[in-house]
């Protein structure tokens, strides 16, 4: 009953040109069970407003993070559209700063998804937390680096593209080695055409581009917004104000004036003013192009991901593609290349002719 109502019919349809996924991301109650000990209060990893985290290990001893949404039952639909909407779009996906979806569970009132076990937080709780330097420069502009390559992934190299539509700190989650994994594609929608889908409006108060939340179209612009919010406040240490006024957050307002009158030193955090040199304004004048009002003067995200990691130290740059080139050689799809991939084939963007152009004005401020 309940697998029929968590809707595994459509599920199985949804995999069912790819058989291989239904094998596999299909895990029993059973199995989810012996996992977290029969949902051991000790196996919590802790909790939000969408419901309770798990740790578990498989039988084939991945270990993971098990979500129990909690139980809204007149939102139950909702929720279990959000469900399947995650499984449909994370169980194709291969990208190592995206949170890989071990499975999910169908036969319990509410869905369960088992995801990699990420072991160190989200970025906001290493954000706002009180310890001293607890994020370098470096550590931010590699980690804004690996979140602009995901979303440049997820916009333009797989053959329908996707808008995350949540893009804020508390759902990048970090690794040991503090590496970026994006989470929560929840609201995710797929994109079918290049004006944009109209929908209801989804997302967090404060990261929401405000040409989507007055027209209700969504476009890969809106995730842009969202990320330029989230580089403003790996700059300032402070979290996007909930007072909005009619032309769009507070924060985001005050740092674009600052910006504009040379006065950024008012609002940024004093360790990267110690640690960024240059570098520091290069990435506030790129938070400031991807933040901007007019959604079409908004960069692409291939384009900030190039910029981005254009500041990067020339090892680092090698090390990232050796990585990247390793993880294609292990999972090469023909349907879902890489960006580094499709650049190759000079079909990264939409507005390829303008990367050039914007790789200089993002070094030289106009």
């Amino acid at each position: 009953k309940f697998f029929i109502q968590n809707r595994g019919q459509l599920l199985k349809q949804l995999v069912s040109h790819r058989a291989d996924i239904a094998e596999r991301m299909i895990i029993s109650l059973e199995e989810v069970k012996k996992a977290t000990n029969n949902f051991d209060q000790a196996r919590r990893l802790g909790g939000g407003g969408h419901g309770t985290v798990y740790k578990g290990i498989l039988s084939d001893l991945h270990v993971v993070a098990i979500k129990k949404s909690r139980i809204h039952h007149k939102n139950i639909e909702r929720e279990i559209e959000e469900f399947i909407n995650e499984v449909a779009i994370l169980s194709q996906i291969n990208h190592r700063n995206i949170v890989k979806l071990h499975g999910c569970c169908l036969e319990s009132e509410v869905p369960l998804l088992a995801y990699e076990f990420i072991s160190n937080g989200t970025l906001s709780d290493h954000l706002h937390t009180e310890a001293p330097g607890s994020l370098s420069w470096k550590d931010r502009l590699r980690i804004t680096s690996e979140i602009s390559k995901a979303l440049a992934y997820l916009h333009s190299a797989i053959s329908v593209p996707i808008i995350h539509r949540d893009i804020k700190p508390s759902n990048i989650l970090l690794d040991d080695a503090l590496t970026a994994k994006v989470s929560d594609f929840g609201a995710s929608r797929y994109i079918l055409d290049q004006i944009g889908t109209t929908t209801v409006v989804q997302g967090t108060i404060g990261y929401l581009d405000p040409i989507y939340f007055y027209t209700r179209r969504l476009t890969e612009s809106s995730d842009v917004y969202s990320f330029g919010v989230l580089l403003v406040e790996l700059l300032t240490r402070k979290r996007p104000s909930l007072c909005r006024s009619s032309e769009g957050d507070w924060l985001v307002m005050q740092f674009v004036q600052l910006l504009e009158d040379g006065n950024l030193a008012d609002i940024l955090d004093p360790q990267i003013l110690d640690e960024g040199g240059s570098e520091v304004e290069e990435v506030a004048t790129l938070a400031a192009s991807c933040i901007k009002l007019i959604a079409e003067e908004r960069p692409t995200m291939r384009q900030v991901e190039m910029a981005l990691e254009a500041l990067q130290e020339p090892e680092e740059r090698v090390l990232s593609h050796l990585i990247e080139e390793n993880l294609q050689k292990q999972h090469t799809t023909p349907n879902y290349p890489t960006t580094s991939k499709i650049s190759k084939q000079g079909e990264a963007t939409r507005c390829r002719s303008l990367e050039e152009e914007f790789m200089l004005s993002a070094r030289h401020p106009r």
